[in-house]
């Protein structure tokens, strides 16, 4: 797959079909490409986003009412215009609940596809780029919906949030929620306790005995494909206490667990490429389909760094976790708070966090510093599948040196942490 390739041009005229595949290619060409901190952070690129939404869908500037989901299913409608950027949108709807703005900077808007069992896929966190209004009612599909959620990963913010009745309100139906789609996992006993706080609306007991629970504060991917441990493995995703955690079925149907470090993660980039799938019989043969991978160089023992490949059309948002896993890490780690990351415009342009800036040339591991300091880990290690002996894997050697995020929270490790 080649990296960021532009969707080719046809040179005969495209049927519907083609014209909305075509739109797809570019979107998320745009969307991958957009990873970049430099483009990222450029207001010429983003003014040209903005203004290609709302001309691309034809949708002219006026007021409107936006439905915003909570994660107990209740609606919010705001009032907003159809050019309204997603800071503008996240802000009408604190306002809408009364959530304080000190709080605000604490959650972000989501787009997310409801599934039969009313669970949510997510397709992406709305950038600050994206008009959501023009984002989700361009889909023309009911199913694609706008929700808010906590934006942080490090439950010891949950503290802040839960000191304002509404921020309280909000991590408690979050919590709720992912208990009932099984993305927390609960025994039994801690299930009869859970019940027996609910009942008594002991609101911030409940989060507490959840704070405890396996993949607290977790975002849960759909099914996909990896190539680790070996090539073809399809594993379930989730994104939470600055790891990726994998729960691979290996092809023997036996079920393995580990967990890679965003802190042992070198770089990783996203790529797209474009392969063409017969389909069943009877449909038209050569469609075209945007395929998306996201790889990470990740250091397997003191002196081993080997690529890891998942394949998911959320590969985007594979890579925006591990993102802000890393800007989070760099803010606790210089002192600093999680209400100065929360981006504000500055004489209308968006002022970016020191940690988001554009990594020229990340850590190289060329002799391991064992007196590095290790973050802090906040909760229990969770049973990982070793790690070592594994054969390399090459779908990512070819990477070039400017092609991937770097990791300003890399860290090497000595033979004491393996």
């Amino acid at each position: 797959s080649q990296l960021l390739a532009f969707p080719p041009k046809k040179i005969f005229t495209l049927t519907p079909a083609e014209v909305e595949q075509r739109r797809e290619q570019l979107e998320k060409y745009m969307q991958a490409v957009r990873q970049d901190p430099t483009l990222g952070g450029s207001e010429t690129f983003n003014s040209f986003l903005r203004k290609a939404q709302q001309e691309t869908q034809q949708i002219p500037t006026e007021e409107v009412v936006l439905e915003v989901l909570l994660s107990n299913g209740q609606k919010v409608k705001v009032n907003i215009l159809t050019s309204d950027q997603t800071e503008d949108v996240l802000e009408a709807v604190a306002s809408k609940l009364d959530l304080p703005d000190d709080l605000v900077g604490y959650f972000s808007l989501f787009l997310v596809r409801q599934t039969k069992d009313g669970a949510f896929s997510f397709v992406r966190k709305l950038q600050e780029f994206e008009l959501p209004y023009v984002s989700v009612t361009s889909l023309h599909n009911p199913e694609f919906q706008i929700i808010l959620r906590k934006s942080y990963w490090d439950s010891a913010y949950d503290d802040d949030v839960m000191e304002h009745r509404v921020g309280l309100n909000l991590l408690y139906a979050q919590t709720v929620s992912d208990i009932e789609h099984g993305w927390i996992l609960v025994n039994k006993e801690q299930h009869r306790q859970l019940k027996s706080l609910q009942e008594k609306v002991s609101k911030k007991e409940f989060i507490r005995l959840a704070q405890t629970l396996k993949y607290y504060g977790y975002l849960k991917f759909d099914p996909c494909v990896t190539d680790f441990p070996e090539k073809g493995c399809h594993v379930v995703v989730s994104a939470g206490n600055n790891e990726l955690n994998f729960q691979v079925r290996l092809p023997n149907e036996q079920i393995k667990e580990g967990s890679f470090k965003v802190t042992r993660m070198r770089c990783w980039r996203v790529t797209s490429s474009v392969a063409m799938s017969n389909g069943p019989s009877g449909s038209s043969p050569g469609k075209s389909e945007v395929k998306l991978e996201l790889a990470f160089e990740y250091l397997m023992s003191k002196d081993r760094l080997q690529w890891v490949t998942i394949t998911s059309p959320q590969a985007i948002m594979l890579s925006i976790c591990l993102q802000s896993m890393v800007d989070e890490l760099m803010v606790k780690k210089s002192g600093g708070s999680i209400r100065k990351m929360f981006r504000r415009r500055v004489n209308g342009a968006l002022r970016r966090s020191d940690s988001q800036q554009a990594v020229k040339s990340p850590p190289l591991l060329d002799s391991p510093d064992a007196s590095w300091e290790p973050m802090a880990k906040l909760s229990s290690k969770l049973t990982s599948v070793s790690l070592r002996g594994i054969s390399h894997s090459s779908s990512a050697n070819d990477v070039a040196a400017n092609d991937f995020h770097g990791n300003y929270a890399f860290e090497g490790i000595g033979d004491e942490d393996l």
